[in-house]
């Protein structure tokens, strides 16, 4: 019996006519044919004297490519540089250091998110399930990223005893898109109304237009033709958000804080077996009884709390699941349920309702998307120079469910980063030249060859 986990080869240098990482080549391939480094050269430009050697577009795509690989630094932009005969001319980690720590400034950014805004625009023409949808939901919520040094700007102790950052995000949720982030200090509260109402304009901002519409402050109401709502957590349960979200024409589903009135209310639905219907899963189906026989149930109990300053047509949703070990802290202690609600100015059932604010849990597989690319490593010690990271950072994430989205199938269209870079960003190939063209060749055996040819495939279909 032979235990051992490999063969016994010779390993030397001067390898020619191999490449890797072909995956991330379709995906800046993908990248090209969406124009984005033509997009952002052209709002970066170039300050300095002369003509860069390398092009300012064309470092931040090459940055979004090395982000989706997995690189996590400046210095990991050497293992494209390494691969010529696929990304062409690759700048050094010294020049990548520089884009960001004197050619991003804030306004450079801010001119950079428009022109994403576009290519947003144009890849969700070819999602009718964006297109076509009835609102566009949006998800708001924070996270804490440590960081174990004390000489980057901003950085603070964070509620759980830890250090470092808390960036405040949007999403949308019918694509995933990473629509707006905030940079903040570890210190930064949940629940800043300001904070919260300026991440969602960021992120109305990088709507298509046909969207975004009426939905920002100032403009005429009757321009918003298409709903858009936002969901959040508890953070977002206040009046003073809700107002803000009113006043630009956004709908609302938050999550209750634990409230006397919510508690009392709770306390007399619990009376009235009539007030509760059976929830649902995501799929629609009921959901099964507990164990002990004990049934998860949704109700409405606006009617039995005083919603004085909440907007007009607001509604309370009740939902009560047995309880489990581990529960944590429900909004009215019991022996057998536990209890959670929503504020919403949506119209429909609430058994309906209870479901859509449920999937606000999809926020925690996109942030978890922007940890496993780049997110949990700022490498500067400047503010502005983060905060252009993590615009970076968001912007590979959302290229690469672009990608998923127009250009594979089947399980590699919903995988999540790791798996992605696993089998399918670093394929390895050969790469010959014949009648003056570069042709690479997949391994043999590699296990997603044929999703990669057609996402090549699919790359020149796209118009």
């Amino acid at each position: 019996m032979n235990a051992n986990s490999t063969r016994s080869v010779v390993v030397e240098p001067g390898g020619t006519q191999v490449v890797g990482h072909v995956g991330l080549h379709a995906l800046g391939s993908f990248a090209d044919r969406l124009s984005i480094g033509e997009a952002l050269s052209e709002a970066v430009g170039w300050s300095g004297s002369g003509t860069p050697i390398h092009d300012r577009g064309r470092v931040l795509s090459h940055t979004m490519l090395m982000l989706a690989g997995g690189g996590d630094s400046c210095a990991d932009i050497e293992m494209l540089s390494s691969q010529e005969r696929l990304f062409g001319e690759v700048c050094s980690d010294t020049t990548l250091y520089r884009t960001f720590t004197n050619t991003l400034t804030p306004d450079v950014v801010e001119s950079a998110r428009q022109a994403m805004a576009q290519v947003r625009s144009n890849v969700w023409k070819r999602l009718p399930s964006i297109t076509d949808s009835d609102a566009v939901i949006l998800d708001v919520d924070a996270t804490l990223v440590e960081i174990h040094s004390e000489n980057k700007q901003g950085t603070a102790a964070n509620y759980k005893g830890g250090y470092g950052f808390h960036p405040l995000f949007c999403f949308a949720d019918g694509t995933g898109d990473a629509l707006s982030g905030m940079l903040r200090p570890g210190n930064a509260a949940a629940n800043d109304t300001a904070d919260l109402l300026r991440v969602v304009d960021d992120a109305v901002s990088q709507l298509p237009a046909g969207i975004a519409a009426g939905h920002q402050s100032g403009d005429d109401e009757d321009l918003a033709t298409r709903r858009v709502v936002v969901r959040s957590d508890s953070a977002g349960g206040t009046k003073a958000f809700t107002t803000g979200l009113r006043r630009r024409r956004i709908g609302f589903t938050v999550v209750t804080r634990s409230q006397t009135a919510v508690s009392a209310a709770i306390t007399i639905a619990n009376e009235d077996p009539d007030r509760w219907e059976t929830a649902v899963n995501q799929d629609g189906s009921e959901i099964e009884p507990s164990d002990r026989g004990l049934t998860t149930a949704v109700c409405e109990v606006t009617d039995l709390i005083d919603l004085d300053g909440w907007p007009d047509r607001t509604r309370v949703i009740i939902r009560r699941q047995p309880k489990h070990p581990g529960t944590q802290i429900t909004l009215l202690p019991d022996l057998e349920y536990r209890f959670w609600g929503h504020y919403t100015d949506q119209e429909g059932d609430p058994v309906e309702l209870d479901r859509q604010i449920r999937a606000h849990a999809h926020v925690e597989d996109h942030i978890q998307r922007l940890k496993d690319s780049g997110l949990e490593r700022f490498p500067f010690t400047g503010w502005e120079a983060n905060q252009a990271w993590l615009q970076t950072v968001m912007w590979a994430a959302d290229l690469a469910t672009w990608f998923q989205l127009l250009c594979l199938t089947g399980p590699l269209a919903k995988a999540k980063p790791r798996r992605l870079r696993w089998t399918f960003w670093h394929a390895p190939a050969r790469i010959i030249s014949t009648a003056r063209r570069d042709v690479v060749r997949i391994l043999d055996g590699w296990p997603t060859a044929d999703a990669i040819i057609g996402a090549y495939r699919a790359i020149a279909a796209l118009t």
